[in-house]
């Protein structure tokens, strides 16, 4: 007789657009307080929940994506590490199932500079997790960390938590950074800022021929939420309007254009496109394919 298993199969997912390889890697989860959220009463929160077949207090999953085009491979965002408990940090072990060594990883593109998207950069014993990597991000991101005034003001959880935490991350990688406004960053992608939820807030426009995935960082944290009203906000946000603002804007231009969205809190594996749904949207999750 054999033994039941006691975990999941790898979370690993692979993608073509075009002869571009993009592989959804999943971080773990974590359960959110829905009292970060704003402009939703909480009642409304539990129905919108319920009516998806979706948990109270509401889940949130944790993704980033790895790039392998044209011989390089890159990487779009990091994960948490070993900072946000035992649901999180098991990027590195799903790379790893999916063939690929953290010392393989050319670029770390990173959305922005939140723990459950940096955190993943720097080792337990203080080196860096991604050895070869130069590391990409906006240029407001890094000026709106390294603000001290900024940081003196915020209050104590976010000052620890994202302030220190983002110059903690990133202090292994000071000779590997560089700083972008939007354009090219790597083959067959584009970085598009999205300002808002932070000040260099970028989603990644990965194209080949035909093909195209919009990867939208944190445009929604909690999809069901979120596409149906999109002005609910976050504690976090450090521009609650600008964020709100930037999610219609997004939202239109997906469903719209039809485009396939790739992001770091859709559930896994994290690939779906976006419908108009009354006076909201809905997300419609991607079939899975075992075909690439």
């Amino acid at each position: 007789m054999t033994s039941a298993p006691t975990g999941q199969v790898p979370g690993v997912y692979r993608r073509r657009i075009g002869d571009i390889l993009v592989t959804a890697l999943c971080d773990g989860y974590l359960d959110a307080d829905p009292s970060v959220l704003r402009n939703i009463a909480p009642d409304q929160v539990q129905a919108v929940l319920r009516e998806g077949f979706r948990p109270f207090p509401p889940r949130i999953a944790v993704n980033a994506f790895l790039v392998q085009a044209k011989g390089r491979t890159a990487l779009i965002e990091t994960g948490s590490g070993d900072t946000m408990g035992p649901t999180l940090g098991h990027l590195v072990a799903n790379m790893r199932a999916a063939g690929v060594a953290p010392e393989h990883v050319e670029a770390v593109l990173l959305t922005h500079m939140h723990p459950d998207h940096s955190n993943g950069l720097r080792a337990p014993g203080g080196g860096r997790v991604f050895p070869n990597a130069e590391l990409v991000f906006h240029e407001a991101e890094w000026r709106h960390w390294q603000d001290d005034a900024a940081m003196a003001a915020a209050p104590e959880r976010k000052r620890v938590r994202y302030f220190q935490a983002a110059r903690h991350q990133v202090e292994p990688y000071l000779n590997q950074l560089r700083p972008i406004t939007g354009g090219a960053v790597f083959p067959g992608v584009t970085a598009v800022p999205i300002p808002g939820h932070t000040p260099g807030h970028t989603a990644f426009l990965v194209a080949d021929g035909p093909d195209s995935l919009l990867i939208w960082g944190d445009t929604v944290h909690i999809p069901e939420i979120q596409t149906r009203h999109p002005e609910v906000t976050l504690d976090f946000d450090t521009d609650p309007d600008a964020a709100a603002a930037t999610r219609r804007r997004l939202f239109d231009q997906v469903a719209t254009d039809r485009m396939l969205v790739g992001g770091m809190h859709i559930h896994f594996p994290a690939f779906a496109h976006l419908a108009r749904h009354g006076e909201g949207y809905a997300l419609v999750p991607e079939a899975w394919s075992p075909a690439m």
